[in-house]
This record gives C-alpha cells, sequence and structure tokens, in this order.
C-alpha cells in the first residue's frame, strides 16, 4: 500500500511541479523577480526529485543477486536521500544566493501582474498536490501524529513529497509576500528579502530529509511496539519458553528482517522444535507481512537451568 500510494503522491507531485516551473519562468522573465527566479529553480529542483523518487522505486524492485542478496529495497533510501541533497544544493544555495545578490544590487519588479497570476495560479496547483499526498498518508498514518510518521514511516517517498510539497506552498507564500512589498514600497530589496527567506526554508527542510533518510539508509529497526508484538507472537508458540534476544531492520521499506534466539524445552526432540519455528514464522508472517526474512536460532535456557540446579535438594 506504502509504494502504491507513494507512486500517486510522486506522480502529483510531478505533474503540478513541472507545470508550475514552467509558469514561474514566463513570470521571471516578464517581471525580473529574483523570487520569481528561486522559486523556479525550486519548482525544477521539485520535478526532478520527483523523478529521482520514481527510479529509486524501480530500481529497488530488482530481484536479489548473489551479491545483494537481501535485495535493493534500500535503493529508495538511498535516491531519498539524494533527494535532499539536491533540495540544499540547488534549491536552498542557488535561492541564497540570487537573494543575496538582489539585497546589494536591488531591481523594480516590473509586470507584478504577471507575477501575482502566476503566484496565485501555482498555488491552486500545490494546493492539489499536497492534498493528494495528505490522502495517500492518511491510509497508512493510522493514529500517528504528522510528526510521528514523517519520522518512523519506513517508505521515504511519502515523508519526502509531504515536506517538499509543503515547503513549497510555504515558499509561493514568501514569494508572493516578497514581490508585494517591493511593488508596495518600490524597494526592490524585499524581492531579495523574499528570496533569502526561500533558501533558509529549503535548507531546513533539506536537512531534516537527509537526517532522515540517512538514519534510513543505515537501517532502522522495528519500532518498540512492533518488537513487542513479534516477541509475544514467539512466545506464544508451545515450543517456545522466551526470547533470549531479538534484532530487527528493514533492508526496504517492505521487507524487514528478523533474527532471534529463542529458548526451547530441553526435553523437545529435534523434530518438535523443527515444528515450533515453523509455527513461530508462520505466526510473524501473518501480523507482519513484510516480515520476509526471519532467522531463528534454538538454544537451552540456561536461566531456567541453573534456577534448577540452584535449588535446594529435596529433605
Amino acid at each position: 500500500m506504502s509504494a502504491e500510494g507513494g507512486t500517486k503522491a510522486i506522480l502529483a507531485a510531478l505533474a503540478a511541479n513541472a507545470g508550475i516551473a514552467v509558469s514561474k519562468f514566463v513570470a521571471f522573465v516578464f517581471t525580473g523577480s529574483s523570487s520569481m527566479l528561486a522559486e523556479s529553480i525550486h519548482s525544477v529542483a521539485d520535478a526532478g526529485n520527483q523523478g529521482l523518487l520514481l527510479v529509486g522505486q524501480k530500481r529497488s524492485a530488482r530481484r536479489r543477486t548473489p551479491k545483494h542478496p537481501f535485495g535493493y529495497g534500500r535503493e529508495r533510501y538511498f535516491y531519498a536521500f539524494v533527494v535532499a541533497v539536491v533540495l540544499f544544493t540547488v534549491g536552498a544555495a542557488f535561492s541564497l544566493y540570487e537573494g543575496y545578490h538582489k539585497i546589494s544590487h536591488p531591481e523594480e519588479v516590473k509586470s507584478a501582474g504577471w507575477a501575482f497570476g502566476v503566484l496565485t495560479v501555482a498555488i491552486l496547483m500545490e494546493i492539489f498536490s499536497f492534498r493528494t499526498a495528505i490522502v495517500e498518508s492518511n491510509r497508512i498514518r493510522g493514529d500517528k501524529s504528522w510528526w510521528e510518521f514523517i519520522r518512523r514511516a519506513k517508505a521515504p517517498e511519502l515523508p519526502v513529497v509531504l515536506l517538499e510539497d509543503l515547503a513549497a506552498l510555504i515558499g509561493l507564500l514568501l514569494a508572493l509576500f516578497g514581490v508585494t512589498m517591493a511593488v508596495v514600497t518600490g524597494d526592490g530589496v524585499w524581492d531579495g528579502v523574499g528570496t533569502v527567506a526561500i533558501g533558509v526554508l529549503l535548507a531546513g527542510v533539506a536537512t531534516i530529509l537527509a537526517i532522515e533518510t540517512k538514519s534510513l539508509l543505515i537501517g532502522e529497526g522495528a519500532d518498540p511496539e512492533q518488537e513487542e508484538r513479534i516477541i509475544a507472537a514467539l512466545e506464544s508458540v508451545d515450543e517456545v519458553e522466551r526470547v533470549i534476544h531479538i534484532r530487527t531492520q528493514y533492508v526496504g521499506p517492505e521487507e524487514m528482517l528478523i533474527a532471534a534466539k529463542i529458548a526451547v524445552n530441553h526435553d523437545d526432540t529435534a523434530a518438535e522444535v523443527a515444528r515450533g519455528i515453523d509455527a513461530a514464522e508462520a505466526k510473524i508472517r501473518a501480523e507482519f507481512p513484510e516480515a520476509r526474512l526471519i532467522y531463528l536460532e534454538p538454544a537451552l535456557d540456561e536461566t531456567h537451568r541453573k534456577t534448577e540446579a540452584d535449588a535446594p535438594a529435596p529433605s
């Protein structure tokens, strides 16, 4: 579901940003506004970023190979991280440079009607894209807050599109503010101020994205409540005395690896232990379809044996 919803949100954002970028460039040609130029570059970067997310989704679907036995699921994390880098270097850095230039050498905003018209249309198109991302995110967000969803989502596409669309909407309002103030006051410095504000905004969003996708790229485990449910499923099997220790990791947005050492009854036969392991794996997969890689190591419960050994002999 996350991959399907993510693709829909990406395509909506790609279509919106491509159209917005063209209209902003046209407005820049007529107005000479640095805010419009910064927003044009921002939209081009966003459209390119959506293309990168689609590439990541396609490449992550490749079959596992002997060289990559756990598959290519993390390609989606890699391309999401590249998006953060592009947003920072292309969007933020260019906007900060252009804003500084316009503040140092202010110019009058010409044909302001073009800027106001294009910004209004762009805001409406961006709202459509943002709404699509919200609707698709709500399908899998559950009762998490938006910040928790962005922090804890294992599929990177929806959080990336959400933050990009939010930044784009705020950026458009900042551009509208800069152009409006420049026209009202007749001082082109305000246009540069709006551009710098857009650069700071993009740098902040890019930093958040980089931090979150870096964590996914390195390898995140299951959430604490998920791990508790996995342990409960394992210990619900008769042949499993308890879970000695467990390690989990998402090797892709929809593929989780579970490795656990489980204590078994020392009186059980090898066949009984094997049946218990099969039953435990079936229970986990029934509750967590993404748990495609499960490795269970049976061991005797040393704690239980020591307790029995330390107990006083019957008189």
